[in-house]
């Protein structure tokens, strides 16, 4: 790939650990307008041209003083309690955005679960075996990368759990 076209793909961390590992996937560039109102996770979905529980948000929490990341459907929640228990840990609170930036390498809203600076433990909600196809965070805001969920799974290490809420 040459380096224009890596470029106009991002050429993130997260993309950069999808071709390293040689997993298939597809790029799904989306332009944003934070004024919307439109979450970048649902302005994804509706890009991509997929329904909403097939694309996924990355969310970090911590979880007995240590940081866990949790992949949920963007238009459902994270369940603290069920991903503190996923993790083996007790009790859990949403990180400080700050923190998550510095613990990941990306900027929240483009915080993907792939090519994080750390690895941390990680629990994906179970609903995302239910595609072929899920659709996570390229590592920027408005880069949103398709990938089947084993692969997600053996990229980053995680689990599942039903750890997402209404």
């Amino acid at each position: 790939m040459t380096k224009k076209s890596k470029s106009a793909h991002g050429g993130t961390q997260a993309v950069v650990a999808l071709e390293r590992a040689g997993v298939p996937h597809t790029l799904h560039p989306y332009e944003h307008d934070p004024s919307s109102g439109i979450g970048y996770g649902m302005k994804a979905a509706e890009a991509i041209g997929v329904d909403a529980p097939q694309v996924f948000k990355t969310l970090l929490a911590d979880v007995d003083g240590k940081l866990v990341v949790g992949i949920v459907p963007v238009d459902r929640k994270l369940d603290l309690k069920a991903l503190a228990r996923a993790a083996g840990g007790k009790k859990a609170a949403m990180a400080e955005p700050a923190a998550a930036e510095r613990a990941t390498g990306y900027v929240v809203g483009g915080i993907s679960p792939l090519g994080q600076k750390t690895r941390h433990t990680t629990v994906v909600d179970e609903s995302a075996e239910a595609y072929d196809v899920v659709y996570v965070s390229g590592g920027r805001r408005g880069l949103d990368v398709g990938l089947a969920p084993a692969d997600l799974l053996t990229l980053t290490g995680g689990t599942t759990a039903p750890i997402a809420r209404d």
